[in-house]
């Protein structure tokens, strides 16, 4: 799917939250829905956020809202500014770098840890590689990605810490976002599933050299893919 550049903000593109989850706080399920939504690029860099049309679209009222957009910000994925308005912060590759050097970080210590465990169950995770080719087999970009995150997040629970799976995930938002753009090639995807499924590989044979071989090549791929990213999509990068 390419991102919609004549997309004016968040209408239509955002689901009702007001009557989900109900032990869940409002604030807590505008902020997921409304960062989900800019991670995937249903909401573009650079695009206008209208209170009203925000708690319209989301059934809620303002008071969650604002909660929610503080913590946006806090991420660096949202601005204010006085007199202004509220946008979607522009994708800056130094935050994407920052996002990018820590997950490689706590991913290849995670794998290394789960190499060391003396049972490695990777049903979940060879179960993962058969849903990406399914998607891929069918175009389904969105469910696509949802399997590569979940691979991701699989191989942190067997290392035994999950926890620091999502801990990161505010910073790695800024990364996910320039993932998300580079996904609708199809080269890119099969490149993708190629290097999971040898990451896979190595952990079931507990190789943990290996496997960081293969993690950190899959992390920088970023790194390579950013320039022509840009390029492409020149509005959507901060200069």
């Amino acid at each position: 799917m390419k991102p919609d550049r004549d997309r004016p903000g968040a209408s239509r593109v955002l689901a009702s939250v007001g009557r989900t989850r109900p032990r869940q706080r409002t604030s807590d399920r505008v902020y997921e829905e409304l960062a989900s939504a800019i991670r995937d690029l249903r909401i573009p860099p650079g695009a206008s956020l209208s209170e009203t049309e925000l708690a319209e679209q989301l059934h809620v009222s303002r008071t969650p809202l604002r909660e929610a957009i503080v913590r946006l910000v806090e991420t660096g994925l949202v601005s204010v500014v006085p007199q202004v308005g509220t946008r979607v912060e522009l994708i800056r590759l130094d935050d994407v770098e920052q996002a990018r050097f820590v997950r490689e970080s706590l991913e290849t210590a995670a794998f290394a840890e789960a190499c060391a465990k003396p049972v490695r169950d990777v049903s979940a995770l060879r179960d993962l590689l058969a849903e990406q080719e399914r998607c891929h087999a069918r175009g389904d970009i969105d469910a696509f990605f949802a399997a590569d995150e979940a691979l991701h997040e699989q191989i942190f629970a067997i290392s035994g810490y999950l926890g620091a799976w999502q801990v990161m995930q505010p910073m790695k938002m800024h990364l996910d976002r320039l993932r998300r753009l580079s996904l609708p090639e199809p080269h890119t995807v099969q490149a993708l599933i190629a290097e999971h499924t040898a990451i896979v590989d190595a952990l079931e044979a507990g190789d943990a050299a290996g496997g960081r071989e293969h993690l950190v090549r899959h992390a920088r791929r970023v790194q390579n893919t950013a320039p022509a990213l840009q390029a492409q999509y020149p509005e959507y990068f901060s200069s």
